[in-house]
């Protein structure tokens, strides 16, 4: 039997249901553009909504027949009446006995009803199980858990779906499995994180969670990403669809809407499973497992015997004579393997790939500026230094270099040699600039206080230069873009209220020494990226003599601190002690200078704290 499936990758708008079914009726419209036609469409984990909410989630929760009947009647809206039945997976955030979930709808539109009529059939109802509450999510706060998987028939067989973090669990898909389903479909909205060769290390990942779980329990995976960013955090897509014989028939690009149609043919179940039967095996051996299972989750001791040695009822075979001990035995010798010393200088942890990263900042770039915030300009201060000269290259990528203003924004005292490279860049892209002394600005208020100093000036600079970026902000209706790197953020190398200020930073978690890299692969002329660092706040100044360590020793340590290395641990491993201790020193003493200021919480709605939020609501 063969079933064709579309599965699409999407981009929602954060917050705005109707935009988002609007969005589904647009899939619908392109059914017909496809041949054979789709039986059954998949689409992500909160298509309808986005995913990172917060306490927003309130505001978007449907009932599971509302969206039912919602998708329903655009459906027919866009096909007319006599459309051909179609199936439809679909995540949203449902509002069920008066409690929230992240939820997976599985619907037939156009269905038969039992009174002849057409209209929409609602299968199964799944309400996602594990809800991650660690790193960047806090799902667990604002929606319930479900506490089943169930798989249920359909016209194209018997199937059952899960929600994201369910997947990750492989006691979802034995349950599954064993309830009967041939496939399941997989709805996510996983935010890419780290690097894994030439992909977000949790997109690699998922190819071996559905991999493990197609080639395990002998069923088809059809997995449904979301694609685009929400504050920050990009869904890198790569929707996948894998045989049950954990074969990859068809992946989706990255960061990109797209449409994936697939024809899967279901008899490949019965020959996967008679070449790897290990889900009868699985269902022979159960009752033993299950009794496993309830004592180990009580915690009982296994109790577990053998028999005592018989005597023996023959000469021993001999032991091939390899190795002759003092005592006159002899035993085979095996080769010993020296696994390599840890070197505290290696640049692994720091090593990107820069052909994906370029991609994932453009994409950022154009979802935070364009999409979400509506702007088509950006303006950025251009010091000549690297950090903003890569983001300068960055904009002029994901924007085009007329939409791109470089403020260079000079003190009396600042260095030639930082205009000269400022232009260099501005002449090379071709982006627009303008030039304002901030001299008079500074010193009209610098000269009042006779004991100003060199540093107080300097953050003063650097104020001045935000009130210039706002300024022609508003001046040009553009979007402030921030040029601070992983590195000063973490140490707090930067002025508060100032360089920290613009609300979209596209590098600020790249490391210094990965803004190197970065930059050499965009294209940022050497004698920028090879230059000494320095904020030219004060005359002869480098951030390296301020910091008193170099950036490629800072950067290496910092990995570890963040990974949850204790400087003990570090020291032990290699690490110069005086060096680790600076760095965590700089690190715990600068965590006030990353947040928002400390406000005096009297009740329960205060803002941050209870009322919640995300910035792109």
């Amino acid at each position: 039997m063969s079933l064709e499936i579309l599965v699409a990758q999407v981009r929602p708008y954060k917050g705005d249901y109707a935009a988002n079914l609007t969005q589904v009726a647009g899939i619908f419209a392109q059914l017909d553009q496809l041949r054979p036609r789709p039986a059954v469409l998949v689409l992500p984990e909160t298509v309808l909504s986005g995913y990172f909410l917060e306490g927003g989630v309130r505001e978007v929760a449907r009932t599971a027949g509302t969206v039912a009947a919602d998708v329903q009647a655009q459906y027919v809206g866009v096909c007319g009446l006599d459309a051909p039945t179609l199936d439809i997976v679909i995540g949203f955030y449902e509002l069920y006995r008066d409690r929230m979930h992240n939820s997976a709808l599985y619907a037939t539109l156009n269905g038969t009803l039992p009174d002849g009529s057409t209209g929409v059939i609602v299968r199964h109802v799944h309400r996602k199980v594990f809800l991650p509450t660690y790193g960047v999510f806090d799902e667990g706060r604002f929606v319930e858990p479900g506490h089943q998987v169930v798989a249920f028939d359909t016209d194209y067989g018997r199937v059952a779906m899960l929600v994201c973090e369910d997947a990750w669990h492989n006691v979802t898909g034995l349950i599954a499995a064993l309830d009967g389903a041939q496939i399941v479909y997989v709805v996510s909205a996983s935010p890419a994180r780290g690097t894994r060769g030439s992909r977000p290390g949790n997109v690699a990942h998922w190819e071996d969670l559905i991999r493990r779980i197609a080639d395990e329990q002998g069923v088809f995976v059809i997995l449904s990403q979301l694609v685009g960013f929400e504050g920050g955090k990009g869904f890198a897509g790569g929707s996948m669809v894998m045989g049950p014989r954990g074969d990859l028939r068809a992946t989706a690009p990255l960061w990109d809407d797209a449409l994936l149609p697939i024809s899967l043919d279901l008899d490949d179940l019965i020959l996967a499973r008679a070449d790897a039967p290990l889900l009868a095996d699985l269902e022979t051996m159960l009752p033993h497992m299950q009794r496993e299972i309830e004592r180990a989750a009580q915690h009982i001791p296994a109790r577990v015997e053998w028999d005592s040695p018989r005597p023996a009822r023959g000469p021993v075979s001999p032991v091939p004579r390899h190795t002759t001990t003092s005592n006159g035995q002899t035993y085979p010798t095996l080769p010993i393997i020296t696994a390599p010393a840890f070197d505290p200088q290696a640049t692994d942890i720091l090593t990107i790939d820069a052909v994906l990263v370029e991609q994932w900042l453009i994409g950022f770039l154009r979802d935070e500026v364009t999409r979400r915030r509506g702007f088509k300009q950006v303006v950025l201060a251009l010091s000549g230094g690297v950090d903003s000269t890569l983001v300068a290259y960055l904009c002029a990528k994901a924007f085009g270099a007329a939409q791109v203003l470089a403020l260079r924004l000079p003190y009396r005292t600042s260095s030639s040699e930082s205009l000269d490279h400022a232009q260099l860049a501005i002449s090379d892209l071709g982006i627009r600039s303008t030039t304002i002394d901030i001299s008079p600005a500074v010193d009209g208020y610098a000269n009042h206080d006779p004991e100003m100093d060199a540093h107080r000036k300097g953050n003063i600079m650097s104020r001045t230069r935000m009130i210039a970026l706002f300024d022609y902000s508003q001046k040009l209706r553009a979007l402030p873009i921030g040029t601070g790197n992983k590195t000063e953020r973490l140490f707090g190398y930067f002025t508060w209220h100032g360089d920290d200020s613009p609300p979209v930073n596209p590098i600020g978690d790249l490391f210094k020494t990965q803004v190197w890299q970065l930059a050499r692969h965009v294209g940022v002329p050497d004698v920028i990226v090879d230059k000494p660092a320095s904020a030219d706040l004060i005359v002869g100044q480098t951030d390296e003599g301020d910091l008193g360590i170099s950036y490629p020793d800072a950067d290496r340590i910092l990995a570890y601190l963040l990974q949850g290395y204790r400087p003990e641990q570090l020291i032990a491993r290699g690490f110069a002690a005086d060096k680790v201790r600076l760095v965590k020193r700089r690190v715990d003493s600068t965590h006030w200078k990353r947040h928002l200021p400390s406000t005096a919480m009297l009740s329960d709605t205060a803002i941050n704290e209870y009322y919640l939020r995300p910035l792109d609501f």
